[in-house]
């Protein structure tokens, strides 16, 4: 379990490292797209293999990440890698037209070009990236109309929960996404910036680690209890979903904060699911499953 969590952590702190510490929108370059709809596309990026399929590209993305969960089809497709291990044989062996690479893939952009193969580089900072990035990627593929609706959809939907939100209290919130099994070892919580961030000020939290200008924060037991939530929502991939015989367990890690607000009235929430640490299609579901756990009554 703890190697599970070490690998998973792991690969999400690189992430944030790699393409994350951006405070400007997202970037988008490479060679120039063609005139034609490209035809075979590889997407090493999870969020953007979802956004491909969303705009209507998937039936042309003919191989995807190690880490691709969704759309299910995603499954049917050969897998050639992610950000640290590349298959440069396979990725080349299924001649894409263009392949979506992250920002920090310097390498294997310039093999890529050699090969005379267009990239699209995605980097990605705050939530309103991810429907800049989805016309972006509509734009590249030829397939804009529908890329233009789905990021129209995103952002009435993510404003809904915003006016809704607004009204209400804004219970100061610490927001996990990564610690050792049983323990608040290893605790990694959302700095006051990035798409983490943006979801939870959007569901109508209060980030207590607003102050610090990272996507990640490395907290300690002491910060925690300086910082006083009065809601813990723990957030990980559905993979990674805590089995509810082992939630009693995990709770009791936190009882040793006994004088947290959060902890002494019950307000730790876990939310595991993949609506709410991929920054895709799918993030105004997954900032409605937060604001769900940080105001029950009015969101249903």
């Amino acid at each position: 379990m703890k190697q599970k969590f070490r690998r998973s952590l792991g690969l999400w702190l690189l992430l944030i490292a790699a393409v994350g510490q951006i405070s400007a929108a997202s970037h988008h370059q490479g060679a120039n797209p063609p005139s034609a709809q490209v035809k075979r596309i590889i997407s090493l990026v999870p969020a953007a293999t979802e956004m491909l399929f969303a705009v209507g590209a998937g039936p042309r993305v003919v191989g995807v990440s190690s880490y691709d969960a969704y759309p299910p089809e995603v499954k049917t497709r050969p897998s050639v890698g992610a950000l640290i291990d590349p298959n440069v044989e396979r990725i080349l062996s299924l001649k894409p037209d263009l392949v979506v690479i992250y920002g920090s893939q310097t390498d294997l952009k310039e093999q890529l070009s050699r090969a005379g193969i267009a990239v699209f580089e995605y980097r990605h900072a705050g939530l309103a990236d991810v429907t800049q990035t989805i016309r972006a990627i509509g734009e590249r593929t030829g397939d804009k109309t529908q890329a233009e609706a789905v990021a129209s959809r995103i952002e009435r939907d993510l404003e809904g929960i915003r006016a809704k939100a607004q009204a209400l209290p804004k219970p100061t919130t610490l927001l996990v996404f990564g610690r050792e099994p049983r323990s608040l070892r290893g605790l990694y919580a959302s700095g006051g910036v990035g798409f983490l961030n943006d979801m939870l000020e959007t569901a109508g939290g209060t980030n207590v680690f607003a102050g610090v200008r990272l996507q990640a924060v490395q907290a300690s037991t002491e910060q925690v209890l300086a910082a006083r939530p009065e809601v813990i929502l723990e957030t990980r991939s559905s993979s990674e979903a805590v089995p509810a015989g082992d939630r009693a367990a995990e709770l009791d890690a936190w009882r040793t904060l006994a004088s947290v607000p959060a902890v002494r009235n019950g307000r730790i929430v876990f939310l595991f699911d993949d609506r709410i640490v991929v920054p895709g299609p799918r993030v105004a579901e997954g900032t409605l499953l937060m604001a769900r756990a940080l105001h029950p009554e009015a969101f249903r």
